[in-house]
């Protein structure tokens, strides 16, 4: 079935593509056109691995399955794609950081629906995610506690912008999300199903 193989395959371009990006950081913190390249197509491929993630999930929590998918796409738009294009602009235009911050101050709106409130729906749609297929058994418990805990650790290493942190929390996510690529998703519509016709 192709879209399992577009989410198989996104489960470990994502996070690949988030690790390379923390390669090409200039000396301000920030990325440079690459490295912001980089976080922009992850992103791209984090919204199929929510969109996996979610509809496995909805045969136990669909509520949760139906909102928080909505809350992961925003923040993959704004926490991913938004922050990375803000990165290369800067880049390809020479604009300070500080100028940005200024910038964005004038225009408060923008400045918190895009960022300040849908930058940090990504990593927290990652540790919520984390928990929810472990606690539905859909993954091993190390691997929801593992990428758990890269959703709490992304936004720090991102703020610190320490490389050596970086890599180690884009670590957090790769392993586990591999793991899962490799050795998949148990189903949960199945034992639901045959439920139902007992």
């Amino acid at each position: 079935m192709m879209e399992k193989k577009i989410f198989t395959l996104s489960l470990v371009v994502a996070p690949l593509l988030y690790t390379a990006s923390g390669f090409f950081w200039l000396s301000n913190g920030r990325y440079n056109v690459a490295g912001a390249t980089l976080i922009v197509m992850g992103s791209v491929f984090w919204v199929f691995v929510f969109n996996g993630f979610f509809s496995g999930l909805k045969a136990h929590a669909p509520r949760y399955s139906a909102i928080g998918r909505c809350v992961a796409i925003y923040g993959c738009a704004c926490g991913g794609v938004a922050f990375g294009l803000q990165d290369a602009l800067a880049d390809i235009f020479h604009i300070s950081h500080s100028a940005m911050l200024n910038g964005l101050a004038s225009h408060p709106v923008f400045a918190n629906l895009i960022f300040w409130i849908g930058g940090p729906l990504f990593p927290l749609s990652v540790f919520a995610v984390g928990i929810m297929l472990a606690r539905t058994k859909m993954i091993p418990l190390w691997a929801g506690i593992v990428l758990s805990a890269a959703g709490v650790l992304f936004p720090v290493s991102r703020i610190l912008r320490i490389e050596a942190i970086a890599h180690a929390v884009d670590l957090l996510m790769l392993v586990p999300m591999g793991y899962v690529a490799f050795r998949g998703v148990k189903s949960t519509t199945k034992p639901a199903e045959a439920q139902n016709r007992r």
